[in-house]
């Protein structure tokens, strides 16, 4: 990576943080973050805290574990306070926070409690939608990490995962092999997601059928799991064998930024014609999908179109299997694999330079697995990027 983070980065969130938060809540006093990637985004670590923010942009992070490590890796080491509970941070910032702007996605009932123990709260407004709009879009900082994440992703499923493919592996010696490879190659080994209660290892991995197998997870592909307690990872029973379509879903990160890239392979052969057209269809919607991720455009708009162009008898199990289909195209990527805007019904904001996306157009067909493809690209002044090589067809092993 070319650039650092740096304190007048940071400061520059708070500030476009203040400025969405006024535009919505003009009469706000306080923000209170939770999350800790969103404490993450505004301070440079990632601790057991409390970030607090006043309206006119002073921020005071309170750390409880670990207050050592915060003032090392964050470049506003000035604004950071030892904390071992709530009422050490009422002696630094006061009681007084007024209308204040709160993750009431992931705040339970208990910390809103404690909260209001030792601060004296007005109203409550939420905040995730604004802070998934100041994220969406990236810094340079932020662009060379997705960058440096696409380019390895790219190496990974292209050139990397064809030489580890050998019949008779499992779906879980797979994914173990996989993991392996990406942290050599710099992964971070963790993907996180924006969606409640998301879990996932390093994405879905499926032989055959499997990648059309029902998920918890709101998604095209289907992915089988170890098990109902773990429904992650591939499952173990699942052999690799000639003539299976292999589906493989997961997300690169660097310095806590995402690429997300799908690629589906034939094993031991090559996809039927009837396969490799479907598959090729796919292409062409992420094609034309990526080619409208333009400043100025609207989501709901692209989505609207795209869907709108496709043949009833195509719509049949795209974007899914059976009555399992996601109502989107893509979704914005960052800190998180799935982040806003997302290309779908009802997300009307345009779009702006320098936000991410991922456009995944897959379809399952019966009897062989979910084909179709998925790139991250970038929005240029005029137009979009692929950072992940583009679009492809099939690989055949």
């Amino acid at each position: 990576m070319k650039e650092i983070l740096t304190k007048r980065e940071l400061e520059n969130r708070v500030k476009r943080l203040c400025v969405k938060a006024t535009e919505k809540y003009p009469d706000w006093d306080t923000i209170i973050i939770l999350g800790r990637v969103n404490q993450y985004y505004f301070t440079g670590t990632m601790q057991d805290g409390i970030l607090i923010i006043k309206n006119g942009g002073k921020l005071m992070y309170f750390a409880r574990r670990s207050y050592e490590r915060a003032k090392i890796e964050s470049p506003l080491s000035d604004c950071i306070y030892p904390m071992g509970k709530y009422s050490d941070a009422a002696e630094v910032c006061g009681k007084l926070f007024g209308n204040t702007l709160l993750e009431t996605d992931i705040a339970t009932i208990e910390v809103l409690e404690r909260l209001k123990n030792q601060f004296e709260i007005d109203r409550i407004y939420p905040i995730k939608k604004i802070l998934s709009e100041v994220r969406a879009i990236k810094s340079q900082y932020e662009l060379d990490a997705i960058r440096e994440a696409g380019k390895r992703h790219k190496h990974l499923l292209e050139e990397v995962v064809p030489s580890i493919l050998r019949e008779g592996m499992s779906e879980v010696e797979l994914s173990a092999e996989l993991f392996e490879k990406m942290l050599k190659l710099g992964h971070q080994g963790v993907s996180r997601f924006n969606s409640y209660q998301t879990e996932m290892i390093i994405g879905q991995i499926a032989f055959g059928v499997n990648s059309l197998y029902p998920t918890n997870f709101d998604g095209p592909g289907g992915m089988k799991g170890l098990s109902p307690a773990v429904p992650l990872f591939g499952s173990s029973k699942t052999l690799l064998k000639k003539g299976d379509l292999v589906f493989i879903d997961v997300g690169f990160c660097i310095e806590g930024y995402h690429s997300d890239k799908t690629q589906v392979y034939m094993f031991g052969g090559k996809p039927s014609d009837e396969v490799q057209k479907i598959h090729r269809q796919c292409v062409e919607i992420q094609k034309k999908t990526a080619a409208l991720l333009k400043p100025g455009n609207i989501p709901s708009e692209i989505y609207s179109s795209i869907i709108g162009g496709l043949d009833s008898s195509f719509l049949e199990n795209f974007m899914g299997f059976g009555d399992r289909v996601a109502r989107f195209l893509g979704h914005g990527v960052g800190l998180h694999v799935d982040e806003l805007p997302v290309i779908a019904k009802g997300f009307d904001n345009p779009i702006k330079e320098n936000m991410v996306f991922a456009i995944e157009p897959k379809k399952g067909v019966p009897q062989v697995g979910m084909v179709g493809g998925e790139d991250t690209y970038i929005v240029t002044p005029d137009g979009s990027e692929s950072i992940t090589g583009g679009e492809r067809d099939i690989i055949s092993v």
